[in-house]
């Protein structure tokens, strides 16, 4: 067992077993329903118009949003088909979009298609981009739903800008860092950033229920400075890279629920924007993500991170399920150049497969830019949660000596196969209460 103990810890009874499990109870039969009867979900009028001409059908269904909406809204219905998408679905305010059950939507996997730029969010830094493939900007009251598919077709020519992005990354980076205005952060032609799917930037009152989703050039479904986001029963399938399933990014009020995804990337990553640049913004707050079935190869099952500078609190996870063979079960990162916090944080009744890490808290993620604003991690609790095998590491908390962990708590988690128990530095306050790690149960006060 390798274990350390940062030089800083506090006196153990000032984070005891009890205090852990009394918060436990208070946040799960208080802060969870009220946050769920927080929620509000969209309400439209009972006028629907009909899109069933697949001829010019990107021109001919953003003419029929834009004028129902202007009308007081309604249901933008499609009719079962496959419809060929040249470019992006603009959705406006009081307008649900209704895909029926045999509907296809293929978009163009020309870039050209989804100009001109659009203010979006790119890895936690605001930009002008290509449009994502359904955008909404300062909407209220937008949905999409139904049991049509949505096919972002990445395999055709997105996934070769994996390898081209290198230097309009490491350009946006340098302005979000310099502060430049967001009218000078012109990407687009000529640059290599993709898009998301389905992005909607300070929205309010959204739902995403039924559909389905496959080959998104960048990440699936990508709510940002949203309030009161319900996104249920999707079935997300894996894209090529980067094709992470729901990335709620600074938003307040959100239920996942339901959903089975299927990613090369994490499948649910909560974020709050990158660096100076997500500074000024509101946190990510009042999450809950329950009942759904996590597939992936390389990424996280759940993560937190690693844009996260607004900060990250209570969040609730229950109920779910990974499969596959992903890099991590839960995964919690940032670095140096982040700021932020990460805090109040609830996870229960989770069955993991194989994975190569079973909890990882990392504080020294990738891209660090040699600033010195460290995460405060704090009050990560942990129920009843199996993990079949972790190849590689089963629990890591490494902290920082200017900042360290504090206070997570584990009861009742088993790892059933795992070369290394836990590994713990830079930390104070980790109690483990009936947690085992192959025929190991761990001491309860470390």
């Amino acid at each position: 067992m390798l274990f350390s103990l940062a030089c800083n810890m506090q006196p153990k009874d000032d984070f005891t077993k009890e205090k852990a499990q009394h918060t436990i109870t208070e946040a799960w039969s208080t802060t969870y329903p009220r946050i769920l009867e927080t929620i509000q979900t969209p309400t439209f009028r009972d006028t629907t118009v009909v899109i069933k001409d697949t001829a010019d059908f990107r021109n001919n269904i953003n003419k029929a949003i834009s004028q129902l909406s202007e009308d007081g809204g309604g249901t933008i219905k499609v009719s079962p088909g496959r419809y060929h998408v040249k470019g992006s679905i603009f959705l406006a305010s009081n307008i649900r979009l209704y895909l029926e059950n045999g509907v296809e939507l293929w978009f163009s996997p020309h870039p050209s298609d989804y100009l001109p730029v659009v203010k979006s969010r790119w890895e936690g830094t605001f930009l002008m981009n290509y449009s994502p493939l359904i955008y909404a900007l300062d909407a209220e009251n937008i949905a999409i739903t139904g049991k049509g598919l949505i096919n972002g077709q990445a395999e055709k020519k997105w996934h070769e800008w994996k390898q081209k992005q290198d230097e309009d990354k490491k350009l946006l980076r340098q302005m979000g860092n310099d502060k430049i205005p967001l009218e000078e952060r012109v990407f687009g032609e000529g640059h290599y950033l993709r898009p998301s799917t389905i992005e909607f930037i300070n929205c309010k009152n959204i739902l995403l229920e039924d559909f389905s989703v496959k080959g998104s050039p960048f990440w699936t479904i990508h709510p940002v400075l949203s309030e009161n986001v319900t996104i249920r029963s999707l079935n997300i399938g894996a894209g090529t890279t980067n094709d992470d399933g729901i990335d709620p990014e600074s938003c307040k009020n959100v239920l996942i629920e339901n959903c089975i995804i299927h990613t090369h990337d994490d499948c649910v990553a909560i974020k709050a924007g990158r660096d100076q640049d997500g500074w000024p913004y509101p946190p990510t707050e009042s999450v809950i993500v329950r009942n759904s079935t996590f597939n992936t190869e390389v990424g996280s099952g759940f993560c937190i991170g690693s844009e996260m500078s607004a900060g990250v609190r209570n969040v609730f996870v229950e109920n779910c399920e990974l499969i596959g063979s992903g890099k991590h079960a839960f995964q919690f990162k940032s670095n140096p150049d982040r700021g932020g916090f990460i805090k109040n944080v609830f996870i229960r009744n989770i069955d993991v497969g194989t994975v190569k890490y079973g909890f990882e808290f990392t504080t020294d993620y990738k891209g660090w830019r040699g600033n010195e604003y460290f995460t405060k991690y704090q009050d990560f609790y942990f129920q009843d949660i199996r993990i079949e095998e972790a190849t590689d590491k089963s629990i890591v908390v490494k902290g920082r000596p200017e900042e360290p962990i504090r206070k997570v708590y584990f009861e009742n988690c088993f790892i059933d196969q795992s070369p290394q128990s836990e590994v713990v530095s830079e930390a104070s306050q980790i109690l483990f209460e009936n947690t085992k790690i192959n025929t190991n149960i761990l001491p309860t006060n470390n």
